[in-house]
């Protein structure tokens, strides 16, 4: 999507450039600026690992109601990654954590 986004944003670009301008002035400069940075931030979500629109999920053992069992940690830890709610790297690296307290 944000590749889509980019790609428009390049069309509305072109279009404040070479229509709004030299037709309305001030507002198509001000079309133009409002095209360039929604370009540039659908550009960047595009190709960058992280984008601008990424959160960090931490996941927390020392919850109330969580269990130090290692099992019911291990078992919590897969049905975050079945959710989608972590990576595979965070998921390998907390597990190498639990394993490694062991």
């Amino acid at each position: 999507m944000s590749l889509v986004g980019g790609i428009v944003g390049l069309v509305f670009v072109f279009i404040g450039l070479f229509v709004a301008i030299p037709h309305v002035g001030a507002f198509g400069v001000l079309w133009t600026l409002i095209a360039v940075v929604i370009t540039v931030t659908s550009l960047y979500n595009a190709f960058s690992d992280r984008g601008v629109a990424t959160e960090i999920i931490e996941v927390s053992d020392d919850s109330p109601g969580e269990s130090n069992d290692p099992e019911a940690r291990l078992r919590r830890l897969d049905d975050l990654k079945a959710k989608s709610l972590i990576t595979p790297a965070e998921c390998e690296h907390r597990r190498a954590q639990i394993l490694n307290e062991l």
